[in-house]
């Protein structure tokens, strides 16, 4: 399988990140089981001069710990990058695949935790663990000026990285956080298979993330 590689490479943990022996362990069987998997840290992918920032939570088993691109082989995929391509994100046609023609531009993906952690579930130690990476892939966007989270941890992390304060930035879908440098941070509830299947998101609540976004592009 072809790997999609990054948009900004000197921000990347090492394939072989010994950071949270958890993961690391759970990531060794992986590649027993699946050798042919990417089965490590997932690179960014993007546009290196977005002015967009996704923050994601962390790769799923069967998506990007498995194809090694964010959003890319399960169900979450389908519902981000269309609502993307229709917003003027993104171009080329997503196949689930790393080497399909999809780019993004204008955004970027860049995930809270970088490994896959058992049961979609990093523990508080593994995201702070995890937090200087995305914190050095926040640095190297500075024409990145709004940034959405994908879920309560991404956007704890992401008021972290930004310079925020947790108990004046609380979360909740379509929320509207400006941290002090007036870099603008938006909720929405993560597009995962279980928030589809149960109506916790839908297609319509997600583009209006985006559509809010659009609004708050910086001139």
């Amino acid at each position: 399988m072809n790997f999609a590689p990054s948009p900004i490479p000197h921000t990347e943990a090492p394939h072989d990140c010994p950071r949270c022996p958890r993961l690391v362990a759970f990531r060794d069987d992986l590649r027993i089981e699946h050798p042919d998997w990417w089965n490590g840290p997932v690179n960014a992918f993007g546009d290196p001069d977005a002015w967009l920032a996704i923050v994601g939570l962390a790769p799923g088993k069967h998506g990007a710990n498995r194809t090694g691109r964010p959003f890319t082989g399960d169900q979450s995929g389908p519902l981000l990058y269309n609502t993307l391509a229709k917003f003027g994100l993104a171009s080329g046609t997503y196949e689930a695949r790393p080497d399909d023609s999809l780019r993004l531009d204008g955004a970027i993906i860049i995930n809270a935790v970088k490994c896959l952690p058992p049961q979609n579930k990093p523990t508080p130690e593994e995201i702070r663990a995890c937090r200087p990476f995305l914190a050095g892939q926040a640095a190297a966007l500075p024409k990145a000026r709004v940034y959405i989270a994908l879920g309560q941890i991404a956007h704890q992390s992401a008021v972290k990285i930004l310079g925020g304060k947790l108990p004046k930035c609380r979360f909740a879908h379509l929320a509207e956080h400006r941290v002090p440098d007036g870099r603008i941070l938006i909720d929405s509830y993560h597009c995962s298979r279980y928030n589809q299947n149960t109506g916790r998101l839908t297609a319509e609540m997600f583009e209006a993330v985006f559509a809010r976004a659009l609004e708050l592009r910086p001139a």
